[in-house]
């Protein structure tokens, strides 16, 4: 997972993966199971054959089994900081969109329609002449307010005044950049039925703490780059004495890293829970004036909070009291520059860029305007170019079909679970009242939001990104006090992934990601199931993970389990953990098992249940042999197929660093841990990915 209250399927972002179709022939045919018999079907195999590299044995390394010719042939674009399993539906997604946006471009629209402000946006954001012509006037009235501060008092108000909501499960453990704090608002993790705003850590200008603080010396290095975009950044800004106030941000930035919770613990909602009453805030976090904070913030009258990064909370407030006021100043100037460079002067984006694109992710070159037109309103307008897709690309078809894999999987989950022979009686109802109560949303959600109050200015792109960050803070603050709604989504209809909600105990699968190369109607079930299926398993699972089984079938977050349960429970995560810190994509680095093992028991829970689904769906007959390939191979080689990726090393090195998700070619091993793949493939004790049986992870 990505950010604390949700396990996504991919870290999105600038880490998009993506597959593609190759052209290259294949000579070797896999093994086959001597059960199946060679027949034709109408459905096509689903599994990309000249992706293959089948002169590799499939048990010595199966991610260059399904995808070495893959690997071999395909190139990263220059606009991207990797390719991979999510790029074909990506991009027919970024394409459908495009043609979408066009249609609205070129017709007439009610004023305060969706459509309007969905034309209105796009034109503003790519009418960079006009952006060129308006220099830093749009930012310069914040940067006045700023100007103006002349004590800590005044700079209390401005940090609460700039308070916002983050929304996006994609995100790492530094939220927020333009703003020391952020807020999220759902269901309290201690408190059932009741939705309180959390108080989360922000303020870092780089991905999180570890970029400040580690002694690699990659990370030094990417640190004095750095220093140096701070101060080139202010230059282009216009910013007087820029380098000396590069100089004070960094320090303060060095200070903020220290106050943070560190990634792992960030993730251990256990450790997370803390309720702090608006008292607490004055006697537990001294520093800030917390009455003109929250006053500014909206949250003058809220008696009750979420103190997700207490520890943060306490030692930020700390700092606002100690470090000295023009720091601050600069800081804010800084970040708010930064955090809209793409709607400022050229000059201004094209140096945030070469930062951000190239530096963290070896990325060379921008992608396009008019495609960063179509991600912007993806996070701005987000459910009105939902609507408006599924609308129009995505079939009632599509929805009941997945909709009825996911009943599939969801009941051979419920089945493992009835099935685990350890599991005390007590713990094994609480589970099953879990599975039994999911709440799943396929494609789009049932309620659209509005967005009447949400003013687009089709001549400034600025005000159009201001406007939208205040109107989602009040959409999310209008949420606290009312009922948890457990059909809420968290992920826009156009996205490709997918997310398990643990507070809601509830699922979204977007539209965006039941498109090939993950889900294809006219494919054979072999395929969809270890396609699309794997990843309806994975987010099911991701309510039994090592966090996710903190929460009970309400949501709320309680010990359920008895003593012994849990510790036989640990041990298999605590064996998986060590399996993955085996895997070294580079001499100095490896994946960090313990960071990525919630989405490691995601994978294996998820497979092994998507497989037994699988397996039910053929009601006792055995599936036909399709180019040479039995169904249980077919579901296996499609699986690694959807994690074919390659990216830069600069992006692998912050993936590893930062992310809970393990990279696509090891999570494709997760078969290692399935026993159907060892005799679908014929795998022997000596071959290298080899498992013993009472080594192989089986986690529900």
């Amino acid at each position: 997972m990505s950010k604390p209250l949700f396990s996504a399927f991919v870290l999105s972002a600038s880490v998009f993966l993506s597959i593609s179709g190759c052209s290259l022939n294949t000579t070797e045919k896999p093994v086959k199971m001597a059960t199946e018999t060679h027949e034709t079907m109408d459905k096509n195999i689903g599994i990309t054959i000249a992706s293959m590299d089948t002169s590799v044995k499939p048990g010595d390394d199966f991610y260059s089994y399904a995808n070495g010719n893959w690997m071999k042939t395909t190139k990263i674009p220059a606009d991207r900081s990797s390719v991979g399993a999510f790029l074909v539906a990506s991009k027919e997604t970024e394409s459908n969109n495009a043609e979408l946006i066009d249609g609205l471009l070129h017709s007439t629209h009610a004023a305060g329609s969706n459509e309007a402000r969905i034309a209105d946006f796009y034109k503003a954001f790519i009418d960079t002449d006009a952006i060129e012509a308006a220099g830093m006037n749009p930012i310069q009235e914040t940067l006045n307010r700023y100007a103006a501060i002349t004590n800590k008092s005044k700079l209390s108000q401005i940090l609460g005044a700039n308070l916002r909501a983050d929304v996006d499960p994609l995100n790492a453990t530094n939220f927020f950049t333009e703003n020391l704090f952020g807020i999220f608002v759902t269901q309290g993790l201690s408190t059932p039925g009741e939705v309180l705003p959390y108080f989360l850590q922000g303020g870092l200008g780089m991905p999180e703490r570890e970029y400040y603080l580690s002694s690699d010396p990659k990370i030094a290095k990417i640190r004095t780059t750095y220093k140096a975009y701070i101060e080139e950044l202010l230059t282009k800004a216009g910013i007087s004495n820029a380098s000396t106030k590069a100089v004070r941000i960094f320090a303060l930035e060095t200070k903020i890293a220290q106050a943070h919770v560190s990634r792992e613990e960030s993730e251990d909602f256990t450790q997370s829970s803390a309720i702090w009453s608006r008292a607490y805030f004055d006697s537990k976090a001294p520093g800030i004036d917390w009455s003109l904070f929250l006053e500014a913030a909206n949250l003058g009258h809220q008696q009750k909070f979420a103190a997700y990064h207490a520890h943060a909370i306490t030692t930020l407030a700390a700092l606002v009291a100690s470090e000295p006021l023009d720091s601050w100043k600069d800081w804010l100037v800084f970040h708010q520059i930064n955090s809209h460079a793409s709607v400022l002067p050229s000059a201004i984006d094209q140096t945030h860029f070469a930062f951000y694109g190239t530096t963290l992710s070896g990325t060379p070159q921008q992608r396009s305007r008019d495609k960063r037109a179509l991600a912007a309103l993806d996070v701005y307008l987000s459910d009105a170019v939902g609507r408006a897709y599924v609308d129009k690309y995505f079939p009632a078809s599509a929805k009941k079909e997945v909709s009825s894999m996911v009943e599939q999987i969801v009941t051979a989950f419920g089945k493992r679970v009835q099935n685990i022979q350890w599991m005390a009686d007590t713990t094994k109802t609480e589970a099953l009242a879990k599975v039994a109560s999911l709440v799943v949303g396929v494609g789009y959600p049932d309620h659209w939001r509005d967005y009447s109050h949400y003013r687009v200015d089709a001549n400034s792109a600025y005000t159009n990104m201001i406007n939208g960050e205040k109107t989602e803070y009040a959409h999310q603050l209008a949420k606290i006090g009312q009922p948890m709604d457990k059909g809420e989504w968290w992920m826009s209809p156009q996205v490709v992934n997918a997310v398990n909600l643990p507070v809601q105990n509830a699922l979204n699968f977007p539209a965006g990601i039941l498109q090939p190369p993950f889900f294809d109607a006219k494919a054979d079930a072999a395929y969809n199931y270890g396609a699309i299926g794997a990843v309806i398993g994975h987010e099911i699972s991701h309510s039994f993970d090592n966090n996710g089984a903190a929460f009970d079938s309400t949501g709320a977050m309680r010990n359920w389990w008895t003593k012994d349960d849990f510790a036989r429970f640990a041990k298999q995560g605590q064996a998986l953990a060590d399996q993955y810190d085996t895997y070294k994509p580079y001499p100095d680095i490896h994946v960090n098992g313990k960071l990525t093992l919630g989405e490691n028991i995601a994978d294996v829970a998820g497979l092994a249940a998507t497989y037994d689904a699988y397996r039910a769906s053929l009601n006792g007959q055995q599936a036909p042999v399709i180019d040479g390939f039995t169904g249980d191979q077919r579901f296996f080689i499609g699986y690694a197929q959807t994690w074919a990726s390659k990216m830069r090393e600069e992006a692998m090195r912050a993936r590893i660093a930062t992310n809970g998700h393990a990279p696509g070619q090891y999570r494709a091993l997760t078969v290692r841990n399935i026993d159907a793949w060892y005799t679908a493939f014929n795998v022997q004790p000596n071959d290298k990915l080899y498992l013993a049986p009472e080594k192989r992870v089986k986690i529900w």
